[in-house]
């Protein structure tokens, strides 16, 4: 039990250079080479969720009158380090970085120093 709650403790609040809304592309999995979306950035467990990536089929029982059964399908949540941030001004791959305009902190695109 004390092993569990060390490794726990030790994940603590990742450095999240990726936001809701950026244009990602799948490095590795199933979904290589796919892009979307961030709907969701989980900061704690190190993962977001993509729109129509990493998805799973769940078979869910009725819930009586009110909730149908059935097959429903979801997007599960994908690793950061299995995501590449793709700029908007030059369309490619990129690692985020971070400069000071103006008195506020922009991210830019390493390759091609545009604003992301």
């Amino acid at each position: 039990m004390l092993l569990r709650e060390k490794k726990k403790q030790n994940l603590g609040v990742k450095k999240i250079r990726v936001l809701k809304g950026d244009q990602v592309e799948v490095l590795a999995g199933k979904d290589k080479g796919k892009k979307g979306k961030i709907e969701k950035v989980l900061p704690g467990k190190g993962v977001v969720v993509i729109k129509g990536i990493n998805m799973y089929k769940r078979h869910v029982k009725p819930q009586g009158q009110a909730k149908q059964g059935g097959i429903v399908t979801a997007s599960r949540p994908i690793a950061l380090c299995k995501v590449a941030v793709i700029c908007s001004k030059c369309g490619k791959k990129t690692r985020v970085g971070y400069e000071v305009a103006k008195g506020e902190k922009v991210r830019i695109c390493r390759k091609c120093k545009g604003q992301i």
